[in-house]
This record gives structure tokens, C-alpha cells and sequence, in this order.
């Protein structure tokens, strides 16, 4: 559990699920319920949080629907979208899921009780503080949820913010007696400069809680998913590089992790932006993915973006949209079953393409040929990409554009235009695939008369991350005291 939102608890697990691994146990993350609007599609179609898919792929296995039964995605100030085992429930307004969540329990205690089945240990992920105590009488993912598992608990605090040891004396203060003898120790998350300096604040939180301080972790940079919009990667102000990236932030924005690979290569920026004073002059565009696709679209309307953005693919900018993004580049978008606001509002038009929502969500991983002809691809003709869609609408190529893409199953997906350098696909996770982005890029540097350094594949790039994170959890947590908790 954390003190807070982004204390560390996605991080931690992972860190611990991979040091768990190496050590030769069969391993899973478990979260009853996930708030977020970066998801991944699991291999049979289930919709999940992207930080158990990150902590599977951090413990060696693969992402399972039982590792997170109850997904919210916001969708506005007030409501969330919700995922029930993988599959759409519904829209909800906050109080009417509060209302709902007892009900969800028998979920949640099936989805654990199917991954006790298989693995030897679980690691159990809470969500935001267990000291809301606005919502602790239908707690179904911190406290409540250990008492249901009977499971034990370790609290994790965020230094670096300021007043972690008052956020971990006042967290348990707060709590009822028999929580607070379900937490067997604490942890101290990213701390910067000299531990010793630590050690009369550490005795003190000791002595006052009866609590063992289990570690404290150093600020380190490894790059893994990162799970919402706290994210560091979203306020991150870089400098623009010789090929400069600019991700259009919606106020709705979801999967940015589709954009992490496009970070790792030196010579490339990537910018996330708000306004149009930020864009400048990029050399490629990102729309990503939206959970409020219309409301996004009238929101870049109204503070200057969208023209802007109009007149940079005009001047030979290489635009992309991606799943939401993509629909805003088309001509029209029509929600007559009213799966955001019931409106039909006009696209940006860089695309002679009309979306129209539909009720039902479409999940699952694809695996496709690129089948267009433009020379930023001319490396790779009939070669496949692996993604995954997750996405409440359909598009339809209506002019003179091709699509970029062949499926498996003999569909085809996206659209560019003549030009070749306006493109939209609901393909998530595109970017990941090595020999694509490569090529894209190399002919953004090229034109630029500049060479594109060479990065690692993705793959083995996320598991030498995962390994540096496993050293960092084991050189800074008492990995006897975590066995001795988990009763090994």
C-alpha cells in the first residue's frame, strides 16, 4: 500500500515480484481495482490495467484478466467507464459505483483464488491511500481487500514530495487497531542524497509506530510503464533534439505508454503538450488515444492546437493519430449510440475517413502486414507488426487514402493519405515493434541529414530494465525481513 497516489506501490511491486522471480518462484501482481487510462489487451481479448500487465511481464508471466477483475477509466470529473473481468460494465457516476462495489467482491475473491491456483506467491497492489476514510466502509482494494485475502501488508511512502514520515505516522494512526497490526513494516521510496542522514528520522518512525522501516529506496531512473497521469513523463519539460516528437496531451489522454519506445533513442525528443504556445515547430505530431474523444477533440478546437496542428501537416509535418487520435484526423464523427455525448461533431479533416461509435468495445492483440507504399516504409513492404485495439468505434476509408495495414484475418486497419504524411491507426503498442519505428524515424532523420542512432529491441531492453530494478529492490530492502512477512 502507499500514503498516496504514485508513493511508489506499482514500482515497488514490480521491483519485488522480479526479485521473487530471479529467486525461482512462480509469481504474480494482483489488483482488485485499478483507476487509470493506460490498459492493455491480455491474449484472449481481456481489458486490464497496464501496471499488472507490466508486473507480469516483470515476474515472467503473462498478463491475466484475474490480475486486475475491475478496471475505471475516467471519462469525465465525475465518472468512469467501467471494466468488470476484462469486459465493459458500463458508465457509472462515482456514487453509483461506490453503491455497486460489495456487489464486486465475489469478482475479486474468484480472480485471486484462480491465480492462487497457479502461482506461488501474489503480490497484492492497493490503490491510492488506505486512510480515505470517506471510503472505507466499501474498501474492496487496500485494507478491506487484506482482510478479505488475509493478507499481511507493507506501506510505502514518497519522500521526495516532503513529510514522508508524518504521511506514514499519520496513515497508520488512522487506521483501526486490527489494520494496523496487518502492516509489518514500511518503506522508505525515492530518497535522494546520504541514507545515514536518515537514520534519527528512521529510529523516531520506528520507535512511534512499532513498525520496522524495511528499506529505503534511492531516486533511480528505470524506465518502466508508468500507470496514470501523475506520471513524470507528462511534465517532463525536454529540450527539443535534432528530431523533435510533440504528443499532443489530451485533458483525456490514455495508453501514453504507447510512446515510451520512442524515447530511447538519443537524437530524439519527445514532448508532451497542452497548449499552442508548446508545439513550436516538431517534426512529428502525436494524437494519441482519448477515453473522451469528442470532448478532447472540442477541447484542441477551442485552444488553438487543432489549427495549428492543420497548418504543420499542410507544411509537410508527419502527423499520426492513434485509436482516438485517429478518429479526430477523419472528416466526421458520429456517437448516434451514445457512447461519449451522443453528438456527431466534424473531424479535423487531414483524413477522408468517418468514424462511427459503437456500443460494443473491441479488444484484442493483433498481429498485421504494412501494406502501404510510402518511402518512410518503403524497409518494410509485407512486414508484420504485433499490437493490440482496444476501442468503441469503426472507421471508414471514404476517398482517395489507402490503408496502412493487413490483418491476420484478412481485414485492414488505418489510413494515410496521399501525401504520405498523415497517417491514423488503432493499432496500440505500434511503436514497440523495433524494425517500424525505426524506419519511421530514420526517414524523418535522413531528410534532416541525420543519422539514427541504433537502440536495442524492446524486448530485451524492458528485461535488462526489469534486472536493474530487481538490484535496486535488493541492494535497499531487508529481503529477509519480505520472506520472513510472506512466511517463507
Amino acid at each position: 500500500m502507499g500514503t498516496m497516489s504514485n508513493s511508489g506501490k506499482s514500482f515497488v511491486t514490480a521491483g519485488l515480484l522480479r526479485v521473487l522471480k530471479q529467486d525461482g518462484y512462480k509469481v504474480c501482481p494482483f489488483k482488485s481495482q485499478n483507476m487509470a487510462l493506460n490498459s492493455y489487451i491480455t491474449e484472449d481479448g481481456y481489458e486490464i490495467g497496464m501496471a499488472q500487465a507490466m508486473q507480469a511481464q516483470a515476474a515472467g508471466t503473462k498478463p491475466s484478466v484475474y490480475m486486475n477483475p475491475i478496471l475505471l477509466k475516467p471519462n469525465s470529473d465525475t465518472g468512469s467507464q467501467v471494466i468488470l473481468n476484462g469486459k465493459v460494465m458500463g458508465n457509472m457516476p462515482a456514487k453509483e459505483y461506490f453503491k455497486k462495489k460489495k456487489e464486486l467482491i465475489p469478482h475479486i475473491k474468484k480472480a485471486y483464488e484462480e491465480l492462487a491456483k497457479e502461482y506461488d506467491i501474489c503480490i497484492v497492489e492497493g490503490a491510492g491511500s488506505p486512510t480515505e476514510i470517506n471510503l472505507k466502509e466499501n474498501d474492496i482494494v487496500n485494507l478491506g481487500l487484506a482482510e478479505i485475502l488475509d493478507c499481511k501488508a507493507v506501506l510505502v511512502g514518497d519522500i521526495d514530495r516532503g513529510g514522508v514520515f508524518a504521511s506514514l505516522y499519520g496513515t497508520v494512526e488512522l487506521l483501526e487497531e486490527h489494520e494496523k497490526n496487518r502492516i509489518e513494516g514500511l518503506i522508505i521510496n525515492k530518497f535522494r542524497g546520504d541514507v545515514s542522514i536518515l537514520a534519527p528520522g528512521l529510529a523516531m518512525i520506528e520507535e512511534k509506530l512499532k513498525k520496522k522501516v524495511l528499506g529505503t529506496i534511492p531516486m533511480a531512473r528505470i524506465d518502466i510503464a508508468d500507470e496514470d497521469s501523475l506520471s513524470e513523463r507528462l511534465t517532463d519539460k525536454k529540450e527539443q533534439k535534432a528530431v523533435d516528437i510533440a504528443v499532443i496531451q489530451f485533458r483525456h489522454i490514455s495508453n501514453f505508454t504507447d510512446f515510451d519506445a520512442l524515447e530511447r533513442f538519443d537524437n530524439v525528443s519527445l514532448r508532451y503538450v497542452k497548449s499552442a504556445k508548446e508545439l513550436k515547430n516538431p517534426d512529428i505530431i502525436i494524437l494519441p488515444g482519448s477515453k473522451n474523444t469528442l470532448a478532447d477533440l472540442l477541447d484542441i478546437r477551442q485552444n488553438g492546437l487543432e489549427a495549428l496542428i492543420m497548418r504543420r501537416a499542410k507544411e509537410g509535418a508527419l502527423v499520426i493519430g492513434i485509436c482516438g487520435g485517429y478518429q479526430m484526423l477523419g472528416e466526421c464523427l458520429e456517437d448516434s449510440c451514445n457512447a461519449e455525448s451522443g453528438k456527431t461533431e466534424r473531424g479535423m479533416g487531414l483524413l477522408n475517413t468517418k468514424t462511427v461509435f459503437e456500443e460494443n468495445k473491441k479488444t484484442l492483440q493483433v498481429k498485421a502486414k504494412l501494406i502501404c507504399n510510402e518511402a518512410c516504409f518503403d524497409r518494410l513492404q509485407n512486414k508484420f507488426v504485433e499490437a493490440y485495439e482496444i476501442h468503441m468505434g469503426r472507421t471508414k476509408i471514404m476517398g482517395e487514402e489507402r490503408a496502412l495495414f493487413e490483418l491476420f484475418d484478412g481485414g485492414f486497419d488505418g489510413a494515410i493519405n496521399k501525401e504520405g504524411n498523415v497517417f491514423g491507426t488503432y493499432f496500440h503498442g505500434l511503436f514497440d515493434n523495433g524494425d517500424f519505428t525505426y524506419a519511421l524515424l530514420s526517414h524523418i532523420a535522413e531528410k534532416k541529414g541525420i543519422a539514427l542512432s541504433e537502440v536495442s529491441d524492446i524486448k530485451e531492453y524492458r528485461e535488462k530494465e526489469y534486472d536493474k530494478l530487481a538490484d535496486l529492490i535488493r541492494n535497499n530492502i531487508d529481503m529477509k525481513e519480505i520472506y520472513r512477512i510472506i512466511g517463507i
